[in-house]
Order: C-alpha cells, then structure tokens, then sequence
C-alpha cells in the first residue's frame, strides 16, 4: 500500500474478531483491508492476558474458529480447557495458514478516528504518526481488553513492584520468596491466586465481593473425545449455534422449582463433578427465578464451607451477596483448596477497606500488610473502555465519549447512531460476553460482511442506523435483561460498576445467542431494516 492510497476497510484489533475480519473482507469480497493492532502479535486477549493461570472457562473444541471445515480438522486441542499459550499458538496457526500478518500493522495504537463527511471516509490517526483513510471502519477491540487500575491513593510510592493480570509482562513474574498482595477475587484473580500461591513466600488476598467458582476438572482430551469432535463437528456447530449460551451443550429443559430436595443434590453433584460451566445449564429458572437460584447458590456455600478448613476464612468466601451465575461464574483449578495452605491469608475489604498504597504494602481501615508485589486483578472497563479510547468522532464532530456520556448506545451492538460506516464487533447491545464468543464474532462478522456485500451489489456508499432504531433496541436489551436475575447485581461488571464513574447501564443483550441470530436475520432479509443506506 502507498502512503496516499485509500483502503476500502480498516479493521482495529488483531484477535478472534478481527483475525476472521480481515479474512471475510480481503478473501471473500476482496477488499483492500489492513488490520491495527496494538500489540507485537495476533491474539488480542490472549496475547495480553498471559498472568498466572489464564485459562479459558469454554470447552476447548468449542473455543475455535467453525467458519473452516479444512481448519477444525487439522487442529487439535491437548486439554478440555486450554491455557493462553496453547490458545495464542491456535491463533497464530490461523494467523499462518490465511496469510493474514502481511496485512495486520502491528505494534500500533489508534490516537483517533474521524469520520470525514465530504469524503465519505474515515480518517484514522495512529500513535506512530501514521494516518489512514477508509470507506468502513471496523472495531475489534473485545469487550474485555482495557485494564481497570485502580486510582487508589499512594500506588506511584509502592517500593515494590505491581501488576495488572490484563496487561501481564511477556517475561513473566518471579514470585519466589516474594510476600505477594493480590486485589480482586473474579475470573482472573480465581485463577491466579493458585499459581501465586505455589511460587510466592506468602499471598495476601483482598476480597472486596465474595464469588461462586466452579471446579473446571480440566483434564488432557482423550484420543477418543479428539476423533469425536471432529467427526461430529457439524452437529457440535449446531449445538453452539441454536442455545442461548453459545456452548456445545443446552440448558435443560426441567425446573428446579419442581425438583424435589434430594434430587436437585443428585443433579448438581453430578453437575459439580463434571466440572465446569454446564452446572449452570442443570436447570432453565436458575437466571428467572430467585427461589430456583438459592437452591444452585446454597449448594455451592455448603461446598465452600465444606472445603475451606478455617471456619472464618471460609464463612467470607461464602458469604456472596449476588445470586449464582448472575455474573458470569469462574471456573477455577482448586482455587477454595488453596484457602487451606499455610502461605495464604484473606482481607474481607468490606469490613476494612483498602485506606491506601504504602511503600512498603497496602494500609487497609485494620492495619498495613507488608508487601514486596501487588497484582491488580480487578478486571476490565468492559465493553466500552476498549471503544472509548480510540476518540472516535461521527457526523458533525459529534464525539462516542459524549453521546455515551449515560451510557452505550447501538443498534444490534453493530453499529451507532450518527457514525455511519461504522461496525462494532461484539458492542455493548450484543450477547458477547454472555456466551460463548467465538461463534458470537462469527456471527457477527458474517453479518457485516453480508451488510457491505449487499451495499456492493446495490452500489451503494454509506449505512448508518438512526436514533430511533438504536432507542427500541436499547429497550429491547434493557427489557430481556429484566426478564433474568443478572440486574440485581449492582456491583457486577455487566453494569459497568467496577469502574467509578462510569455509568450503571446493563450493556450486554440477555435475550440468547440464537434469539440474537434470529433479530439478525430478520433485519437483514427486511432490507436491513433500521439502517439507512445512501
């Protein structure tokens, strides 16, 4: 590409989204298209997040690209939930057999994005200097991507060194003889604390919200399961893509309401044993109906309780104030059973809150705990942090972090009113992060390559969604989230309320992954109804 040329697609990230992206628009439409990534390698989440522990919580055969029979076939798994090295090696596997890094530019952030009107073009401005210009842009940031550091009083005197499990050294951490703190108990702090824990002199852990964890019972894929998932990959797709979770299992059809005592045990021991996000799918009122939630929530705290040995310590990882799955639970490596080592000690942070960052620790409202290393795991500005820092600017000059100043507006979560050209892979108003994502990204990619493919065979220029069709969907979002438990958790991520001052808005679209592809479908056999063409 010359310096002056004007591309036909920009795409922002390098990761599952924008890796199939890329592939759908150069080989499929063959459109000039580059990719911006902000790191040295594909990946995107899996190349960033490489902390102790990282692991994804979906079944490896169902964490993969499907769009390819060629390429389910020749790659295999070695466990039944793969570790972020062996998932950023499938990545760069797909990287290699598309040919896809002759048109990524890595080592690259975005400084902004404008649309220029007159042109019918957006110009992109990169950290380098560089600007670009296209027809359409294209974020593929994820949803989980921008670190949240907490702006906690002192943190710039800590003698000692500091992590964030989101943006973790590529090196490594060397936490031998080391007196480790660890901040968070979520998703990543769930899966380092153990790690931490067998290298580290002692760990320190600050739990501000008590979690339900699953056990993963991860263990190596057997010969056999590896011939069966490829043999069966087309009915494992099917599965994947008719549920509402995106996973290669369906929630059971019964009730736990009208499930006796003794047998709702049976179920969710069963389920337990099994291991990982399937206990969720034992029962289809878990999410609806609190009286079914406290019977998989109770059962949970008794295993808790029964496998942290210190009554107290164990009474504060019980002590969960949210109702099961309302978040999206971790699935964990004994994570309680580390509870029970000498090296381990617990700050319950709601009866004596973080004061301050020493220099030699962290000063709670009880007391300073002395520290040689602080890892942050406090999670993500989820779904829009990522988006919000590209500066993009629409019609008029209009800014994204002024029109979402009360929260995200979108249509689908593909696009947003008064950007026009613009998609957003996986966007604030789609299911995302409550699903499965692989098969989530391809739908969605397919559904915006099929949005510019029709526009190329209607000759068309520009398509934007209006107001009035982002106002009904984000009703629509707000209504199916309603129907479900997940708004009775006001401090859950979801809502975006591990971030202070960032507004309390339920992002994510409740209604299921295949009701999702359904709305989709008919949008688009409707002419794309909701957008505007010119």
């Amino acid at each position: 590409m010359q310096k002056n040329d004007v591309l036909d697609a920009i795409i922002i990230g390098a990761g599952f989204a924008g890796m199939y992206q890329l592939i759908s628009l150069r080989d499929k439409l063959g459109l000039q298209t580059r990719v911006i990534e902000a790191g040295s390698g594909v990946g995107g989440t899996w190349f960033w997040n490489r902390y102790p522990g990282a692991r994804c919580d979906s079944e490896s055969h169902s964490y993969m690209y499907y769009f390819s029979k060629e390429l389910v076939q020749e790659w295999e798994w070695s466990e039944r939930y793969p570790q972020q090295p062996e998932i950023l090696r499938y990545l760069n596997h797909v990287a290699d057999k598309f040919d896809l890094r002759r048109d990524i530019t890595f080592d690259t952030r975005i400084e902004s994005a404008k649309f220029d009107e007159q042109n019918n073009q957006w110009v992109v401005r990169t950290q380098n200097g560089e600007t670009l210009r296209a027809q359409f842009l294209i974020t593929a940031v994820g949803c989980l991507s921008s670190a949240n550091v907490p702006n906690t009083p002192g943190l710039d005197s800590f003698s000692g060194q500091w992590f964030h499990t989101g943006s973790w050294p590529h090196d490594g951490v060397n936490f031998k003889g080391k007196h480790v703190g660890v901040i968070g108990t979520g998703s990543t702090g769930i899966q380092a604390i153990p790690v931490i824990a067998k290298e580290a002199e002692h760990v320190t852990v600050f739990q501000r919200t008590a979690n339900y964890s699953l056990p993963a019972n991860n263990a190596p894929l057997t010969e056999e399961f590896k011939r069966y998932a490829k043999e069966h990959a087309d009915e494992i797709y099917e599965v994947m893509t008719t549920n509402g979770n995106g996973h290669p299992f369906r929630i059971a059809p019964r009730k736990a309401v009208e499930t006796s005592p003794e047998e709702l045990k049976q179920i969710y021991e069963a389920a337990w044993q099994k291991g990982g996000l399937q206990f969720r799918a034992t029962f289809e009122d878990l999410l609806t109906s609190n009286e079914a939630n406290d019977t998989a929530a109770e059962f949970i705290r008794q295993k808790i309780l029964n496998v942290v040995k210190d009554p107290e310590m164990a009474k504060v990882l019980a002590d969960i104030d949210h109702p099961f799955a309302a978040k999206r639970p971790p699935i964990d490596s004994s994570y309680f059973e580390t509870y029970n080592r000498d090296n381990i000690s617990l700050v319950n942070l709601r009866q004596t809150p973080i004061e301050e960052i020493v220099p030699d620790g962290i000063k709670t409202s009880g007391r300073t705990y002395e520290l040689d290393m602080i890892v942050f795991a406090t999670g993500f500005d989820a779904m829009t942090g990522s988006l919000l820092k590209l500066n993009i600017q629409g019609l008029n000059g209009r800014k994204l972090n002024d029109d979402w100043h009360a929260g995200p507006q979108t249509y689908l979560g593909l696009q947003i009113p008064g950007y026009p050209n613009l998609f957003t892979i996986t966007g604030p108003g789609s299911p995302s992060v409550l699903c499965n994502l692989p098969p989530a990204i391809e739908q969605h990619v397919e559904w915006i390559t099929d949005c510019i493919k029709y526009m190329q065979s209607q000759k068309l220029t520009t398509v934007q969604t209006s107001d009035e069709a982002s106002k009904q969907w984000q009703q629509e979002v707000e209504r199916a989230a309603n129907a479900t438990l997940l708004p009775q958790v006001k401090h859950s991520w979801y809502l975006g309320a591990n971030v202070p001052g960032k507004p309390r808005v339920f992002m994510p679209y409740a209604g299921g992954l295949q009701q999702y592809r359904e709305i989709c479908n008919d949008v688009a056999a409707e002419g794309y109804r909701g957008l505007i063409f010119s």
